[in-house]
C-alpha cells in the first residue's frame, strides 16, 4: 500500500497496491507493519459503515472530543464521496485548515484521519456506502461538531446538501478559545 501525507499534518491517503490474477484483485487496505512506519495506528476497535441512498447527503463535520479522540481510516465501499477532514488540533501549523479527497468504489482510495482532526463527507452518487475502522470506542459524551457550512473553513462543497441530519445544522459556528 501506499500512504501519502496530505497537506495537513496527520491525515494520510492511502492507496491500496492491488496484486491481480484470474480471479480479480486482492489488496491489503490496513496494515499494522505499514501504518506503524508513519506513527499511525491500526489496531481497530470497532468498524462501522453508513449507507447513504440519497445523492448529496452530507454527514459532518464530526470529531470526539480529548481524551476520546478518534484516528479513523475511511474508505467508500459503493459509490463517490467528497470526504473532508478540517485540523482543530490547538497546536498545529495547519489549525482551521481542510483537506478534500474523492474517494471512490473505483479509485480504492482511503484517507487516515488522527485526533483533533474532524471528519464529514457528501454523496457524490445514490446509493454510496462509506467504511469506517475507528481506533477509539464511540463515547457519545465527548461527540462534537463543527458546523460543515462554517465561514471560518470556507470548505468548497461539490454542492448545497440535500439531506443533512438536523444535529449537523445545529452545531455552533466554530471560535477561538
Amino acid at each position: 500500500m501506499m500512504i501519502t501525507p496530505t497537506s495537513i499534518g496527520g491525515v494520510y491517503e492511502v492507496q491500496p497496491e492491488m496484486m491481480y490474477d484470474e480471479r480479480g484483485a486482492f489488496a491489503r487496505v490496513s496494515c499494522v507493519d505499514e501504518f506503524s512506519k508513519y506513527g499511525l495506528p491500526a489496531d481497530w476497535s470497532q468498524s462501522s459503515i453508513s449507507w447513504n441512498p440519497k445523492q448529496y447527503t452530507l454527514r459532518g463535520m464530526h470529531y470526539q472530543e480529548a481524551p476520546h479522540g478518534e484516528h479513523k481510516l475511511v474508505r467508500c465501499t459503493r459509490g463517490r464521496i467528497y470526504d473532508v477532514a478540517i485540523d482543530l488540533r490547538v497546536d498545529s501549523p495547519t489549525r482551521l485548515q481542510w483537506h478534500a479527497v474523492e474517494l471512490t468504489m473505483d479509485n480504492r482510495l482511503a484517507i487516515y484521519i488522527p485526533p483533533g482532526v474532524a471528519h464529514g463527507f457528501q454523496t457524490l452518487e445514490v446509493n454510496s456506502e462509506v467504511l469506517y475502522h475507528i481506533k477509539e470506542p464511540y463515547c457519545r459524551e465527548a461527540a462534537r461538531g463543527v458546523r460543515w457550512d462554517d465561514p471560518a473553513f470556507s470548505i468548497d462543497w461539490p454542492t448545497q446538501p440535500h439531506c443533512i441530519a438536523e444535529k449537523d445544522t445545529q452545531f455552533p459556528l466554530f471560535q477561538e478559545d
